[in-house]
């Protein structure tokens, strides 16, 4: 039985995990942190409960085919609840939209503010559909792209369907009122992309949404995370928390196992779902690296950060819905000096993820659990978050109120800050990222961190930072494509349970 170790237990590590369990691998996931999740953690107070990273899911079909491969059924473990509409977005000039997937809907409010976007809604989505059938259906997006030849296979696709322009060029083509342009364009952001330079594969998000709806878990999405936890406890894996991996042990080129906490973990093979440029920098020691160098590692752009705020609200605001965005009147100079300028801007846009629209048992009877994020620099823009939480988290809250969430300071129970240090300290992420690598067009597909090392044989990468990318269907898919390698490269891996039950075995 080949032993597979893990490090990192998001939604990549853990996917990963049953998937290489589920091929009779002997597995041992390493998580630093006391519980597993990542960035997919839970945070719980005086009666709240905070969902401190993801905070909806887009692709269920993914999910369930972790599951299935298991030969188990996502509904063994936890229950989805659709949302309706996926987002309210309010604009800086006080109109709102609430998106959902009802073609109809969206077309009879898009031609309050411009008809002929309205007729083009249908246009927008059959383009969009061309990019999800070849990363989804066709599974792009769950094959490595790590060779020149995959690359240059799909440039001639790309270039046709459009998914080399910017995503928000892309929307440009088809729609012309401001509202429309963002709303068919933003969700790069969601990933840790700035619209402006991440390329229109991402066009596939909005179709995919529109497809397969946007959903919720009872509980919160750590009830997820726990499905993955405990199907992975019913394929016999362990799982050992609070314990931080300090070292990839390396004999001949090969991975053999690691080191964490002085214990050596023999293993035939290494999967990193830890934050690639710690990875790189900090685990693998530089003698094994001549792709991944210091100057790569230091090279390669790495996404924004976020400012959160975890707050536990008497009372309620009907005026949010399960997932509101509330924007400034300025947005590509807003990202501009996030990404390229990497200051601290007076003004701010935000998402505000309300669970308790959907699930009032988050928080104590009649009152809200909110969690507000605000896009800001990396680390590398040299903010002092010691001197500026405080003071930043009061410039929220005063825009909070005078945008119409009255009282909101006087009716606060709870309220935890993360800021970029945390993202560095707790999560390993290189200059405070909250996202991974930035999903730039120079840093797509081929360009993208490799889902098999490209310097060390036996090890392979998981999660945001690999391909295809960010969010929880990226990550899922990820981990399809790191098991596809390591299937390559170890001929010898069981069948899948899946299969062997299908067999009659």
């Amino acid at each position: 039985m080949k032993k597979a170790v893990v490090i990192g237990s998001g939604f990549g590590g853990l996917a990963v995990a049953n998937r290489l369990a589920s091929r009779g691998m002997q597995v041992t996931v390493l998580e630093k942190r006391d519980k597993v999740g990542g960035r997919a953690y839970q945070f719980t107070q005086g009666g709240y409960t905070f969902d401190m990273g993801p905070s909806l899911i887009t692709a269920p079909e993914i999910i369930e085919d972790v599951f299935r491969a298991a030969g188990r059924s996502l509904s063994d473990y936890t229950s989805l609840i659709p949302l309706d509409p996926f987002y309210r977005v309010y604009f800086h000039d006080g109109t709102s939209i609430d998106y959902s997937g009802d073609a109809e809907a969206m077309k009879e409010q898009m031609r309050q503010f411009n008809e002929r976007d309205a007729d083009r809604y249908d246009a927008f989505m059959a383009a969009a559909s061309k990019v999800y059938d070849a990363v989804i259906t066709e599974k792009l997006g769950a094959r490595p792209f790590d060779t020149i030849k995959s690359m240059v296979d799909f440039v001639p696709r790309a270039m046709r369907l459009g998914a080399w322009k910017p995503m928000s060029l892309f929307a440009s083509t088809f729609f012309r009122d401001f509202r429309h342009r963002f709303l068919f364009s933003f969700h790069p952001l969601f990933l840790g992309g700035n619209p402006f330079r991440s390329p229109a594969v991402y066009a596939m998000i909005p179709f995919l949404e529109k497809k397969q709806g946007v959903w919720f878990t009872p509980g919160g999405m750590y009830s997820l995370v726990q499905a993955f936890e405990r199907l992975l406890i019913d394929q016999g894996a362990t799982i050992e928390t609070g314990t931080e991996v300090s070292r990839i042990d390396i004999r001949n080129g090969k991975a053999v196992g690691v080191t964490a906490g002085g214990k050596h973990y023999p293993a035939d093979i290494v999967v990193s779902n830890s934050d690639v440029g710690h990875l790189y920098r900090d685990l693998v020691p530089a003698e094994n690296r001549s792709k991944w160098s210091d100057s790569k590692v230091a090279r390669t752009s790495y996404t924004m950060s976020c400012f959160l705020l975890y707050l536990g609200v008497k009372g309620t605001y009907p005026q949010l819905k399960h997932h509101t965005l509330i924007l400034t009147k300025r947005y590509k100079e807003l990202l501009r000096d996030i990404f390229d300028k990497k200051v601290l801007p007076d003004d701010f846009s935000m998402y505000l993820h309300v669970p308790t629209r959907t699930d009032p048992g988050m928080a104590p009877e009649g009152c809200e659990s909110i969690y507000v994020l605000v896009p800001v620099a990396n680390l590398l823009s040299g903010i002092d978050w010691k001197e500026e939480a405080t003071p930043f988290a009061d410039r929220i809250l005063a825009y909070l109120e005078q945008w119409g969430m009255s009282e909101l300071r006087d009716r606060i129970e709870v309220m935890k800050i993360f800021t970029p240090d945390d993202f560095e300290s707790q999560l390993n992420s290189l200059y405070g990222n909250a996202f991974g690598v930035e999903p730039k067009l120079t840093q797509t597909a081929w360009f993208r961190p490799h889902n098999r090392s490209e310097d060390v044989s036996n090890l392979y990468l998981v999660g945001a930072g690999t391909h295809p990318g960010a969010g929880v269907p990226g990550v899922l898919l990820s981990a399809e494509a790191t098991e596809y390698c390591i299937c390559a490269d170890h001929p010898d891996v069981g069948a899948s349970s899946n299969a062997l039950i299908e067999a009659g075995v």
